[in-house]
């Protein structure tokens, strides 16, 4: 026999067998069993609501008829009632002084008026009328009166006829002078209320105890027109029979209340629910086996991932795997992997290439301050000619043109030595200014500055010249060539342990294209070109900072430029 070893079978296989062995088989069997249970509860619970239902129309059809009961048992306990109607009176006017002073009031009692209609027939031949009406020979070949004298019990009798319900009570406890009898008619309407808005859902048949049917609302079964017996009445093939019996009651003993219910509507109300069982197994089926194919596939896909790169490692190509962001065990495990690969890469490769990286620095920086140097087109000379000029201005009384000149001597008295290659904020904004002053002369009202910096941030140590070369480009690229009035704006503060500079003009902008070209620009790490620029300056951010430093620039067309530069605070200041 074939022994399976699970340390053979691959991931996918595993996760595949898990999943059958504890999830599907599971969840297919729960889902089985809890249909069967449900849809057994249901049919259970359908069967208890039909019986009672049909115990509520018995209790209903008992009250109604309770309610004649009593009133026949009031009248038949009445002796002095008993007296006045066995009575044999001398005329008329002697019957009508019984009456009015108390058969009337007999009659109009509170205590005996009920939903139901009754009436007191007597041979008494000296009675007239009122509530009390001759036994003529019509009522005694009466149907009910027929039904009735088959029974010879001292207690009302239940007797059915004409589509209508009576209770029949002999007054005979005093006198059996004459035939006196009470009879109630009970109210059909409340009867057929009762049988009708119940909510049995079925069939009713109201069985009397000859097993005839006295009552019922299957309009398919003509009781009304001739006696029908209940065994005699087809019933489905496919329905639940329920039977009602009244026990204990003498004027209902024997009568029956039969409830039939076609097997098809509890089967419906069960289907209904299995659909719903089925769905909700469906929902269980396939919430838990989308999360368990997504959480297999990142555990199968990263896994053969690092497979892969493991392999090619062996090949001496030690690319790291992008892209992983888990904090799982298989995350840490790429991290972990990657790490390594760095340090194998860079045991292999960085140690040669250091020593050329950092003299490749070293020659741009140099190239940097050759090419500054160069563009300051002999700052010595053009320094001390300006100086003259400035003099000969002041000894003349030209006082703007002389406060111009010795800005522009400033300029260059901090462009010529790059021996500091750092100096103070305030040493920066000092040339700033400076240069602001020159372009406000020359563009006379066309251009106004507004330099706001934090005083915490004056003496923190910068690169030299990192800012003004932005403020150059701003004013000469971005405000010469707007009709309006030109607007620069410079802000200098510390915020969390970092100085932020932060430039606004509201010069003619850029397009969206030449934006994307001037960021394209900027990133390329080449070799920088012949001005003292942007680009020059950015590679000099690179250069000192590398990638601790914040450039962003944005700009609108028509609308101005926006440039912010985040610079981290040496910790010993």
């Amino acid at each position: 026999m074939r022994t399976i070893h699970l340390n053979h079978m691959k991931l996918r296989d595993k996760l595949l067998l898990m999943y059958v062995l504890s999830v599907f088989i599971p969840i297919v069997m729960t889902n089985v069993v809890f249909y069967h249970v449900t849809t057994t509860n249901i049919h259970n619970q359908k069967i208890r609501d039909a019986n009672r239902a049909l115990e509520n129309i018995r209790e209903s059809f008992k009250v109604i008829v309770d309610q004649a009961a009593g009133l026949s048992y009031s009248f038949y306990a009445d002796r002095i009632f008993n007296e006045y109607i066995a009575r044999r009176y001398n005329g008329a006017s002697d019957y009508v002084d019984a009456y009015n002073s108390y058969l009337k009031g007999q009659f109009s009692n509170s205590d005996r008026i009920i939903q139901s209609a009754y009436k007191v027939y007597t041979d008494n031949p000296t009675i007239l009328s009122g509530y009390i009406e001759p036994l003529t020979d019509e009522i005694i070949s009466s149907s009910w009166y027929s039904e009735f004298k088959s029974f010879s019990a001292p207690y009302p009798t239940l007797v059915s006829s004409d589509q209508s319900f009576s209770l029949i009570q002999r007054l005979d406890n005093y006198t059996k002078d004459f035939n006196q009898i009470l009879k109630v008619d009970l109210d059909m309407k409340y009867i057929s209320q009762s049988f009708s808005s119940n909510s049995f859902d079925g069939k009713v048949y109201l069985v009397d105890p000859q097993g005839r049917v006295q009552y019922s609302n299957d309009s398919d079964v003509n009781w009304t027109l001739k006696a029908v017996m209940f065994q005699d009445i087809p019933l489905p093939s496919k329905s639940k029979e329920f039977q009602t019996t009244y026990t204990g009651i003498n004027y209902l003993e024997g009568w029956t209340l039969h409830g039939v219910v076609n097997q098809e509507i509890v089967l419906n109300e069960v289907r209904k629910s299995g659909s719903f069982v089925i769905l909700l197994a469906c929902i269980n089926f396939v919430v838990p086996s989308v999360i368990i194919a997504a959480i297999s596939r990142s555990l199968h896909v990263r896994l053969v991932r690092i497979l892969k790169h493991m392999k090619k490692v062996r090949n001496q190509n030690f690319q790291t795997i992008l892209h992983e962001n888990g904090r799982d065990e298989i995350g840490q495990l790429t991290n972990e992997f990657n790490r390594m690969t760095e340090r194998i890469d860079s045991l292999i490769t960085d140690v040669y290439l250091a020593d050329i990286q950092k003299k490749d620095l070293e020659l741009r920086q140099q190239r940097a301050q050759l090419h500054a140097l160069h563009s300051q087109i002999n700052p010595h000379f053009l320094f001390n000619a300006l100086e003259s000029i400035r003099m000969r201005s002041v000894i003349k009384g030209e006082e703007e043109t002389a406060d111009i000149i010795h800005n522009m001597a400033k300029m260059f008295r901090k462009s010529i030595s790059w021996t500091r290659d750092w100096i103070t904020v305030g040493e920066e904004l000092e040339v700033i200014r400076c240069f602001l002053e020159i372009q406000k002369y020359r563009f006379d009202e066309e251009l106004e500055y507004d330099v706001q910096v934090d005083e915490n941030a004056l003496n923190f140590m910068i690169p030299k010249m990192i800012f003004l070369p932005f403020v150059e480009n701003s004013s000469i690229h971005g405000i010469e060539s707007v009709p309006e009035k030109g607007v620069i704006r410079v802000r200098i503060g510390v915020q969390s342990n970092k100085l932020k500079f932060t430039l606004e003009d509201n010069g003619i902008g850029m397009s969206p294209l030449q934006l994307e070209e001037i960021r394209e620009y900027l990133a390329q790490d080449d070799l920088m070109g012949e001005r003292v620029g942007m680009k020059n300056t950015f590679q000099r951010l690179k250069l000192i900072y590398q990638d601790r430093f914040i450039f962003h620039i944005h700009s609108v067309e028509r609308e101005g430029t926006h440039i912010e530069i985040v610079l981290p605070l040496p910790t010993d200041q």
